[in-house]
């Protein structure tokens, strides 16, 4: 028996088709084939090209993924013609969804590299948001597109990372009275920088739970009123020097503060690629 040929005919990369086909072809107790992919086909001439010379095989299979119509319909009739067996996997599937779905596909290869370029970019603004997460190099700050600022217990690392999930790099920053903000803090566009304060009630409040859940007693200072109310001074000097905006966090969902910070830098014309 003739080794099997089969080509793979897409007008993207052809992964999908290289897929399937391999996955099929382990089923069988069989070494004697060899798959050969066709990528970004997106021209008549291409095509025939490809498929004269699968005509000359004696034993080939086309897998195809081409969505654009006007390539299938030519693959589809050259195949019945030539006697060439060819499996479209996309457009039954397309058609099926087109009819469940009474809205017309945009037909446009390649759209699914597009999503995953969307992906692949959110998990890198993730990373930048673990990376330069609660100041630990602001040298970060001048890469990032916004900037936190604010004491501790006001919602910097989920609100970090909440956006993060929509494409955005974004850093944080603690104001800690004994720490001098660092100079790149003032270097940046003070549009760049989001300034988050709570009130002392809340800070107390989150503050003795988190004592609590370290197992640690009330003695600490870290959640006294005196302590939270001299942090918060010292850091809304800082963010008036800065000349950022303040967003009061203690009665707002992650959700509806990060609203806040979108909208303000819609204002000030920062764009983002957003997801």
């Amino acid at each position: 028996m003739h080794l099997l040929d089969i080509y793979i005919i897409s007008d993207s990369m052809g992964e999908t088709g290289a897929l399937v086909a391999k996955s099929a072809i382990s089923q069988f107790k069989t070494q004697d084939y060899r798959i050969k992919r066709f990528p970004y086909i997106h021209k008549i001439d291409e095509l025939k090209t490809i498929l004269g010379k699968a005509s000359l095989k004696p034993n080939t299979i086309i897998v195809y993924t081409l969505v654009e119509k006007k390539l299938a319909n030519y693959l589809e009739e050259y195949t019945s013609k030539a006697g060439i067996l060819s499996i479209d996997i996309m457009n039954p599937i397309i058609e099926a969804l087109e009819e469940k779905l009474e809205s017309a596909p945009s037909r446009e290869p390649g759209i699914i590299r597009k999503l995953d370029d969307d992906y692949f970019s959110r998990v890198a603004a993730i990373e930048f948001a673990v990376k330069y997460d609660d100041g630990k190099d602001p040298e970060g700050f001048h890469q990032a597109e916004i900037v936190l600022a604010g004491v501790s217990r006001t919602s910097k690392t989920p609100l970090s990372m909440y956006l993060a999930n929509k494409n955005i790099k974004v850093a944080n920053i603690p104001l800690v009275l004994e720490v001098p903000p660092p100079k790149a803090l003032f270097e940046i566009p003070s549009t760049k920088v989001i300034g988050l304060t709570n009130s002392p009630e809340k800070l107390n409040e989150i503050r003795e739970e988190r004592l609590k859940s370290l197992g640690l007693g009330r003695g600490s200072s870290y959640a006294t009123y005196e302590r939270i109310l001299d942090e918060l001074e010292y850091a809304e000097r800082i963010m008036k020097k800065i000349g950022c905006p303040i967003i009061d966090v203690s009665n707002k969902a992650i959700e509806e503060t990060a609203d806040i910070i979108l909208n303000f830098a819609f204002k000030n014309s920062i764009s983002f690629n957003l997801l």
